[in-house]
C-alpha cells in the first residue's frame, strides 16, 4: 500500500509512503519514503493538502473513567480534596457511572483514544484488560495509585522483583502535602527503581532528577488545581510526556487538550510534538515506532493540512480532520472521502461502523454502534461526541 502526497515532519516537499505488510511480527513496517512515485506495483492512496505524522501516545489515561463528565466543583490544593469533595457532591453521578461493566468503559475509553489519532495509550489502572483491541492498550509497567491512596506502596516499590518501571500519580496539588510526598517516595525508593510519574504539580528539579520520566496533564491539571507543573524547568532534568487523563477531568478532544498544553509555552512546538511521539515511544520501549521512517511500524495517522506549514497544521487539527487511520499497517478508520478510491483497492472494508463528528463522515472499525447501544441502557447522562450513522 502507498499513501502518496503527503507532507511529513522535518521535511519539505510532499512524500511517498509506502507501507509492506510481509513482516515476521505480521506488524505492517514502512518500507520506503519517497519524493516520487517509484515504479513498484502496489495498491495507492492518493491525498490533496494532506499531512501524515506517527500514531500518537497518549502516556496518560484511565479508560475505565471516559464516560464521566467532567466532575469538579472548585479548584483544589489536591488529589485527596478532590476525590472526598466529588465523592460527597458528584455521588448519584458516580454510582450512575460505575454501574456500567468496566468491560465496556474500558472498551469506550479505547475508541476515545483512536478517534483521536492515538495508536498507543497507555492505561493507569489495574484492570484486567483483552490483548485484542484495535489500538495498543499498554500495561508494561508496575502500578501504584499514589503515595496517598496506594495501601502498602513501599512494600510494592521495594519487593518487585520485574525490570519493569513504576509508574505513579505523584506532587499532584498545590499544598505543602503534594510536594513532601515526592520527597517520601524518593526516600523510601530503596532499590533505585525506575519511576515514571504523572502530573507532578509541585515538583522540583532537585526532585525531577530521581523520576525516568514526568507525564504531564495540563488540561486535567488546571481543571482541577488551576496549575501546571514547571514544565519549562523539570524538561532540563527529566523526559517530559504527555497524557490526557479520562473525561472526569478533561476535555475528550485530545487536540484541545494539545492546544492547551502549546498555549503555556512551556515546551517548544517540536517539544510537544516528541511528548506524544518519538519520546513516550522511547520511555516505554515501544521500539520502532513514534517516527516516520523506513523500518518504523506503520502506525500513521494522514489528516487534513489546515495551515501554511506542517507544525501549525498539526495543532490546529479536530478529530474530524483525520483521513486515515492506520495501526501497523492495517487501517482502522477512514474518511468518507477515501471511500471510492478504497473500493477501487479491494480493501476490506465490512466491519466499520459509520458515525459522523463535526459534519464529517468517518468508518471506524469494529462496532461502535454495538458498544454504544450496550452502554446507553445503564446511564441517562453519558453523551457521545459522534453521531451513528446508518
Amino acid at each position: 500500500m502507498k499513501l502518496i502526497n503527503i507532507e511529513i515532519p522535518e521535511a519539505e516537499g510532499k512524500r511517498w509512503i509506502c507501507i509492506e505488510e510481509k513482516f515476521i511480527s505480521s506488524e505492517g513496517r514502512i518500507s520506503d519514503i519517497t519524493t516520487s512515485q517509484s515504479n513498484a506495483a502496489a495498491p495507492t492512496i492518493e491525498f490533496e493538502n494532506a499531512i501524515a505524522f506517527p500514531g500518537l501516545i497518549n502516556s496518560h489515561d484511565h479508560l475505565e473513567f471516559n464516560l464521566f463528565p467532567k466532575l469538579g466543583n472548585k479548584k483544589y490544593s489536591d488529589y485527596v480534596k478532590w476525590g472526598e469533595d466529588i465523592h460527597t457532591k458528584n455521588k448519584n453521578t458516580i454510582d450512575e457511572i460505575i454501574k456500567i461493566p468496566i468491560s465496556l468503559r474500558i472498551e469506550y475509553g479505547v475508541y476515545k483514544n483512536l478517534l483521536n489519532g492515538v495508536t498507543t495509550v497507555v492505561h493507569h489502572g489495574k484492570n484486567i484488560l483483552k490483548n485484542d483491541y484495535l489500538i495498543d492498550v499498554f500495561s508494561g509497567y508496575n502500578y501504584l495509585h499514589s503515595v496517598r491512596l496506594e495501601k502498602h506502596w513501599r512494600a510494592k516499590l521495594n519487593l518487585k522483583k520485574n525490570q519493569l518501571p513504576f509508574v505513579i500519580h505523584i506532587g499532584e496539588g498545590t499544598n505543602s502535602k503534594s510536594y513532601s510526598e515526592i520527597d517520601k517516595l524518593i526516600r523510601w525508593n530503596i532499590f533505585d527503581r525506575e519511576i515514571i510519574g504523572v502530573h507532578g504539580i509541585s515538583m522540583d528539579p532537585g526532585q525531577a532528577k530521581h523520576f525516568k520520566a514526568l507525564v504531564w496533564c495540563p488540561d486535567s491539571n488546571d481543571f482541577l488545581y488551576g496549575a501546571s507543573a514547571g514544565i519549562d524547568e523539570l524538561k532540563e532534568i527529566t523526559t517530559i510526556l504527555f497524557g490526557t487523563d479520562s473525561n472526569v477531568s478533561a476535555d475528550w478532544n485530545l487536540w484541545n487538550q494539545l492546544r492547551c498544553a502549546r498555549d503555556t509555552g512551556l515546551l517548544s512546538d517540536k517539544e510537544l510534538f516528541n511528548a506524544v511521539t518519538v519520546n513516550a515511544a522511547k520511555v516505554w520501549k515501544l521500539n520502532n515506532t513514534g517516527t516516520i521512517l523506513p523500518g518504523s511500524v506503520a502506525d500513521l495517522v494522514v489528516a487534513e493540512k489546515k495551515s501554511g506549514n506542517f507544525i501549525n497544521s498539526f495543532y490546529a487539527l479536530e478529530p474530524a480532520d483525520i483521513l486515515i487511520l492506520i495501526k501497523g499497517g492495517k487501517i482502522i478508520l477512514f474518511d468518507s472521502r477515501l471511500s471510492n478510491q478504497l473500493n477501487k483497492l479491494e480493501a476490506e472494508l465490512h466491519g466499520f461502523t459509520k458515525i459522523k463528528i463535526n459534519g464529517r463522515i468517518k468508518f471506524v472499525k469494529g462496532r461502535l454502534d454495538e458498544l454504544s447501544e450496550r452502554i446507553k441502557p445503564h446511564s441517562f447522562q453519558v453523551q457521545f461526541p459522534f453521531e451513528m450513522l446508518k
